[in-house]
This record gives structure tokens, sequence and C-alpha cells, in this order.
């Protein structure tokens, strides 16, 4: 039976992804030896880090000016880098989901932090609109998608003050303004490669502005003076990135995926809509492209674990939702097919059949 991924992270990868990893592992570019045990300095890595930067850069056509870089830690790393970087007395949070009210908790360690909204009222199920950003505040910090609450911001914000980005569960899926951003970062595990490395998009003025001493470890500048690798980079990741890079490329890039994204959430929320046992959790004109929340409707929760293990059955993998939320998420990032969307609508009509 085929399984289809919708794990929320890690992730599904293109099997183009893989199985180049695969192959790597085995044996780098004919070489004798593993891509898991080469030099980070040699020649055949420094080619890996370069094509990947290079790529990133084409695909979301990056301006001059900015600086790509591939780092440890995680997006978590990036809450307290952030301000580390770019807090001198005042920073602005928009408050939409665990992970934003984690970023703006560690920013709070370095000034003040103005929490301009917030959905938490409902349980973040929708993003806030009409706030006001502090013409003095150093940045504004944004995560763009929601992946526990299933909430995306579609467009890019045009605000008076730098604009950083957390975009670690929607990178690559839409075309993008990444002009209109100071910063943007992610942890690469949900669509773009395996867990281990972090991307930073940083527009290069925005740094060496802060008055406080910054760790090594923690200092953008000297992460782009090093090119990504004042200490060991995470090799095997960065080059499955390489190669996911590449298969948006040759799918004909992030607007084709763009397309593909928009069929597919299209596919599933309409059967949410339609199907009397389910509804949607999030407001729709917020849903998220890549994370897809939804319960069972009231007079059938207690079909829920029911449902679960019949979509197991059919080779769904994933589908249960955070516990914030309850019911069920479908993650239907980059490299998740159409077929499995068109399989678990399947599963949800069969299911329908068998108890509406």
């Amino acid at each position: 039976m085929k399984k289809y991924n919708f794990n929320a992270g890690p992730s599904i990868l293109p099997e183009f992804t893989i199985q180049e990893t695969v192959k790597a592992i085995q044996n780098l570019n004919g070489s004798g030896l593993s891509l898991m045990e080469i030099s980070h300095r040699s020649k055949d890595f420094e080619a890996i880090l370069n094509e990947a930067v290079s790529l990133f850069k084409e695909l979301l056509n990056i301006p001059e000016g900015y600086s790509v870089l591939f780092l440890g830690g995680g997006a978590s790393m990036q809450f307290c880098m952030v301000p580390y970087n770019l807090l001198n007395t005042k920073a602005a949070y928009l408050n939409t989901g665990t992970w934003a009210s984690k970023a703006l908790k560690e920013a709070k360690l370095f000034g003040e932090v103005v929490e301009v909204a917030s959905s938490k009222d409902a349980n973040f199920s929708y993003i806030p609109k009409n706030y006001e950003v502090p013409a003095d505040a150093d940045y504004l910090h944004i995560t763009t998608n929601n992946t526990i609450f299933g909430t995306e911001l579609h467009t890019d914000l045009d605000v008076n003050v730098p604009l950083v980005a957390d975009m670690s569960s929607d990178i690559l899926s839409r075309p993008m303004d990444v002009s209109k951003y100071a910063l943007i970062y992610g942890g690469a595990q949900k669509n773009l490669g395996p867990a281990g490395v972090t991307f930073v998009i940083v527009r290069n003025d925005i740094l060496g502005k802060v008055k406080r001493a910054i760790p090594s470890m923690l200092n953008y500048q000297l992460h782009i003076d090093n090119g990504s690798m004042y200490n060991t980079p995470p090799c095997v990741p960065i080059f499955a990135c390489l190669q996911t890079l590449k298969w948006i490329k040759n799918l004909g890039g992030v607007s084709e995926l763009y397309k593909i994204n928009k069929k597919k959430a299209e596919l599933l929320y309409n059967e949410i809509d339609s199907n009397p046992l389910f509804k949607g959790t999030a407001a729709k004109e917020d849903r998220s492209i890549m994370n897809v929340c939804f319960v069972m409707e009231d007079k059938y929760k207690a079909l829920e674990d029911e449902f679960m293990e019949f979509a197991k059955g059919k080779g769904m993998v994933g589908i249960k939702g955070h516990r914030s939320v309850g019911g069920f998420r479908a993650s239907i990032y980059n490299a998740m097919p159409v077929e499995g969307i068109e399989a678990l609508v399947a599963a949800m009509q069969e299911f329908a059949k068998l108890k509406a």
C-alpha cells in the first residue's frame, strides 16, 4: 500500500531529493567518499554550498545586497539571533501562533517588545488586520505560515520599518517580493530539506547597528564573512536542500509550484466544506495552503479516532492534529503530489458514505 506523508515536520521530501542524497551519501561525484565524510573545506562541498546559494537567489529573485546563509540551530535559534543582531531599543511582533509567541518571548530578553496584534483570543484561528506598527520599532517580526493553527499570510506586507519573517513552513511555496523584507529565516525541514539546517536571507545593510557585543556564533556578519563556514556546516542537509532547489527549478520554478499548491489546497478545502462530517478551523480568508487543519462536525465528534484509523488504513500518515487544535492536520508542503490530496479526499468521502 502506498503511503502519503502528511507530517508537519520533518516532512515529505521530493523523491528526487531523497534519491540524489542517498547516492551522494554512498559515493559523492565518483570520489569514492561519502558526502558524510568529506571535508567542508573541500572543492566538492564548496561547489555544493555555492550552487545552493546561487539557486536560492535565482528561484526567489533575491536582489543584490542580500546574503543567503545556511546555519545550524533551527528556526528556534533565530528567535534569539534576530533580536541579538537587530534590536536596539524596541521591536514589534505580530502574534499569530505558538512559534510567533516563542519568538516574541525571546526578544523580550533584549529590549522592549510591542505586540502589535494577536489572534490568541480565537485560538489563533485568524490573521489580525488593521494594526499599527510603531514607527520607531527596530523591526516588525511576523510568522508567515502557522503550522499548528493552519493560517497564513498570503501577501507580502508593506510596513514602515524593517520586516523580519519566519518562513519555516511556506518558503518557496509562492512567489514573493524579497525586497520587502530585511531578514527571512526558517528551518529547512518542511519545504526545503531534512532537519539540521536553517536558511537565513538577510539584507546586509541592516547589520552592525546594535550597541551590544554579539557572541561569534550568533553574529550574522561573521557568518556572512565566512560564507556559512565559520564553523562546520551541516553538510548533508545542505546537499539535500540543493537537490530540492534543483527539483523546484525543473518543475518550472516557484510560480509553477504555486499553481500546484493552490490546486492541492483547493481540492482539500472544497472537500472539508462539502463533506457533512468535517469542518475547517481557520478563518477562510486566512487558510494556509501548506497546513490544512480540520475537525469533525460537533455531532460526529465521537468519530474522530475511528476516522484516524480508517485514514491510516488507506495509507495516510501524520494527519493527527496538534493538541492545541485537535482533530486533523494535513501538511501539504511543496513535495506533496496532487495524488496524495486526491487519496485523502477519497478516504474522507468513503468514510462519510459509511457514517453520515
